[in-house]
């Protein structure tokens, strides 16, 4: 075992539980260089309700690790930590502790994206359609090729790459129908020790055929998935219809079978997109009351369920999405890109867990934070303010809350899997010039968010194991 000690500034967010954790249980005055750096005056959406969160920021911080168990052994004050555990383990001879200055950087806990097909980063960016021809003209057409064992496995090891590239240490993830797609996916976020969720796309009706697989054997497909991967290391399956319009009610209704046998599987799908994509729904579905009951009633619906995009609900529905603690993913770049509509966040959090997403490839990034750039203008156009402290804790602990992650990652707190991102916030000329010109870490950080992406990451450590580093890129 070795100790590490990432000396930076640190920035994450707490919920109130995680600030009595931090305390002094005897009721004596804590060490000033320990005590929690709190931003109070703050105020958060939460992504579950009647949960505080708060920002936690230590200019001068440091993050300690242990890479025997890929995990947080506690932050604090850089002063606090080396002589904590640097400064103590020389005086006890015990192996160095390994230190790692990145004091002019930002280190915070890794993003987690929670919808996002990896078969779609070859068409990313394909022009000029809304979701429904988008799918037969561009979706369907690369998605054919992941029966090729070698397309799977090269396309999810790029991916993957891509992801660690922006950030991103977790993800909530689509495959194709093509069960070796899974396989692929799986192996290789097996191999770099990510905590990844993903599962085989259910699809019978209403795609290519080579596309649609039976009801029964796309279920068994999934089984045999769940068997082989399901919480393997840090890999999660989520049984994945790609929605109301490609599954038949019987395939819908044994995935909704089949997620009622599990407590700890996932389930996702999407949910009222595009306007042309509900009146679909609505003509194939005539006896339900809309596209959340076509769910509601194949028992797909729950606390386990995420549902991408949910931009044209009706009351109704969201007190339903509320009743079932059914989660909601908004993809802001894809909604923009397709043209799909104005998703309302602070609207659907007043109902239920909303989530940030990327939803590549109908969005235009794997970055996070080009994605909150864009979900900013989105809420700005609906007199929606979105702040960067708003922002980045639902790309951290936020996301991590609403797929139930966040007892494993999404903070600093000690023992929780050590997954975090160092940035740059003067990666490019710009942002240097720009942040020379702030006054206070919220200015800072709302520059970040507006202008940073890819190239502002400057490291990515997954599990304590550094899988990215900017300079070594090709």
């Amino acid at each position: 075992m070795t100790l590490h000690i990432y000396q930076a500034r640190l920035l994450h967010y707490l919920t109130e539980s995680d600030l009595t954790l931090r305390t002094v249980p005897d009721g004596n005055a804590p060490d000033p260089l320990k005590t929690p750096t709190v931003i109070t005056d703050t105020e958060l959406l939460p992504v579950i309700e009647g949960v505080r969160i708060c920002p936690e920021y230590i200019a001068d911080g440091a993050l300690v690790v242990d890479d025997a168990t890929g995990c947080i052994v506690d932050y604090g004050s850089r002063q606090a930590m080396l002589a904590d555990y640097a400064d103590t383990a020389a005086q006890e001879g015990r192996e160095p502790v390994k230190i790692h200055d990145h004091r002019d950087k930002l280190i915070m806990p890794g993003f987690i994206d929670t919808h996002v097909h990896y078969p779609q980063i070859d068409m990313i960016a394909a022009y000029g359609e809304q979701l429904l021809d988008w799918l037969n003209n561009y979706t369907f057409v690369t998605e054919a090729n992941f029966g090729d064992p070698k397309v799977a496995h090269d396309t999810a090891q790029f991916f993957l790459n891509q992801l660690l590239a922006n950030g991103t240490t977790s993800a909530m993830v689509f495959a194709t129908s093509h069960p070796l797609s899974a396989e692929a996916f799986f192996t290789e976020s097996h191999r770099l020790n990510t905590r990844m969720i993903t599962g085989n796309v259910l699809m019978d009706q209403n795609a290519p055929a080579p596309l649609c697989v039976p009801a029964e054997q796309s279920i068994r497909d999934t089984q045999d998935i769940i068997d082989n991967w399901h919480e393997r290391g840090r890999q999660h399956v989520a049984i994945t219809p790609r929605f109301a319009i490609t599954s038949t009610p019987k395939q819908l209704r044994m995935a909704g079978d089949l997620y009622a046998s599990y407590d700890s599987v996932y389930l996702q799908t999407h949910l009222a997109e595009n306007r042309d994509e509900v009146v679909f729904v609505q003509t194939l579905y005539p006896n339900h009351k809309g596209y959340l009951d076509v769910y509601d009633d194949m028992g797909l619906l729950g606390r386990r369920t995420m549902l991408a995009h949910g931009i044209y609900l009706e009351t109704s529905e969201y007190e339903r999405l509320r009743d079932t603690g059914t989660q909601i993913a908004h993809c802001p770049t894809s909604n923009l890109f397709l043209g799909s509509g104005l998703f309302d966040l602070p609207k659907t959090l007043s109902y239920t867990g909303v989530s940030i997403a990327t939803d590549v490839g109908a969005g235009t990034s794997l970055s996070m934070l080009t994605t909150l750039s864009e979900a900013y203008k989105v809420q700005q156009l609906q007199s929606n303010p979105l702040s960067a402290h708003q922002g980045l804790y639902q790309i951290t602990l936020g996301n991590a809350q609403s797929l139930l992650l966040d007892k494993k990652i999404g903070n600093f707190m000690p023992n929780k899997e050590a997954d975090f991102v160092v940035i740059d916030l003067g990666a490019t000329a710009l942002l240097e010039r720009r942040m020379a010109q702030t006054n206070t870490l919220e200015e800072q950080l709302f520059v970040l968010m507006m202008l940073g992406d890819d190239r502002v990451i400057e490291q990515t450590v997954v599990a304590g194991v550094s899988r990215y580093q900017k300079s070594n890129a090709l």
